[in-house]
């Protein structure tokens, strides 16, 4: 993308954070670099204190009013569940401002949820980085690139893009319905990975790898390459070639040493199966047997519909309650599920206890994880 013309740059605002969680503050962080000028950030947890001190020095944490009474603009960064109520709590105090940018970093809504602060003269803007968070200073450095997904009014779009750029990132324009399927598939492609990478790793180390991570590095690596590049085509391994005794050997095990494991290798192992066989990957005689020990397993009925005569035999992905994710968001409104931190106007409310001060935010999700 070309660089943003001076006459396209938003003026040099004042910059106000409502819930200084692990995304806050990295954010203003980023557009004081850009020459804005961070004023005020809410915070009242000791996690909110010390990430506001390391990255926001000498701003004040002070109430949430507080915050939109002193910044021009105002990064709204809470989980999904507490964005509403908020920003219905600032409207109907009179705390909003004709002419304040408010923006928001949920990935699951647009700017509908500020529908109360716009009706107050506010600005409304929605800009989700799609990118993991630790609370600390290498998070402004890994906004350099970083894909954000903007949705906002037409007439606001030049500056809610320029302010994207500001920050070192990419702006991706979501459409305001889209938003809860975009935050959906941010969620399986980086909280479930979490998930699946940590559950690898425990099998590892059952099975005596002393360095599962050294091990699964290079592994993991060249297959996310792959699956950027080439999708579908890069689908490799038992389930796409159709070694159905290799993949009875897997359950088998799963339920001797990590029965919980089981629902998800089969449930993966089956959309593994559908798409191989809708990509021409894996050939349909071969997928009668594969298909037969899922069924086995104990996951699908065994007269459920086969390849050839029916259709795909796997359920569509569902992205579970928001948390983010992400935030799960995400994040457990959209992939995450870190508490509020700033329920309403007047009081940040508790913060959930995180279990360290480098815990990871894993998954893209934009509020206060």
């Amino acid at each position: 993308m070309p660089p943003t013309e001076a006459q396209d740059r938003p003026a040099r605002l004042t910059v106000g954070v409502v819930g200084a969680g692990r995304v806050g503050p990295a954010l203003a962080a980023s557009l004081q670099l850009a020459g804005h000028r961070p004023v005020a950030v809410s915070g009242v947890s000791d996690a909110s204190v010390r990430r506001a001190a390391e990255l926001l020095p000498d701003v004040p944490l002070v109430t949430p009013a507080e915050v939109l009474a002193r910044a021009d603009l105002v990064l709204l960064t809470v989980p999904d569940d507490a964005l509403a109520d908020l920003v219905s709590g600032l409207a109907e105090t009179g705390a909003v401002r004709p002419g304040q940018l408010l923006v928001h970093t949920s990935g699951r809504y647009g700017t509908a949820v500020l529908d109360p602060a716009t009706r107050a003269g506010a600005l409304p803007l929605a800009l989700h980085p799609a990118m993991t968070f630790t609370g600390t200073s290498v998070d402004v450095q890994r906004l350099a690139g970083c894909s954000f997904g903007v949705t906002s009014p037409d007439e606001l779009r030049m500056a809610a893009e320029a302010l994207v750029i500001e920050m070192g990132g990419e702006p991706e324009w979501i459409a305001e319905s889209a938003r809860p399927l975009y935050h959906a598939a941010l969620a399986i492609g980086a909280n479930h990975l979490v998930t699946l990478v940590a559950q690898s790793m425990d099998l590892l180390r059952d099975a005596g790898v002393q360095a599962p991570d050294r091990m699964l590095g290079p592994l993991l690596g060249a297959a996310l390459d792959n699956a950027l590049r080439s999708g579908d085509a890069a689908l490799t391994g038992p389930v796409a070639r159709g070694d159905a005794g290799t993949v009875a050997a897997h359950i088998a095990e799963l339920r001797r040493h990590a029965p919980q494991s089981v629902a998800g290798y089969v449930a993966m192992a089956r959309t593994t199966a559908d798409r191989a066989l809708d990509h021409g990957l894996l050939k349909p005689e071969l997928a009668e047997d594969l298909l037969d020990v899922l069924a086995d397993s104990g996951e699908r009925p065994a007269s459920g519909p086969r390849p050839g005569n029916a259709p795909s035999t796997s359920t569509p992905d569902t992205p579970g309650a928001d948390p983010d994710a992400p935030g799960a968001d995400p994040d457990a409104p959209g992939p995450n599920t870190e508490g509020p931190e700033a329920p309403g106007p007047a009081s940040d409310g508790p913060e959930a206890p995180e279990p360290g001060p480098d815990a990871p935010d894993h998954g893209p999700e934009g509020g206060d994880r």
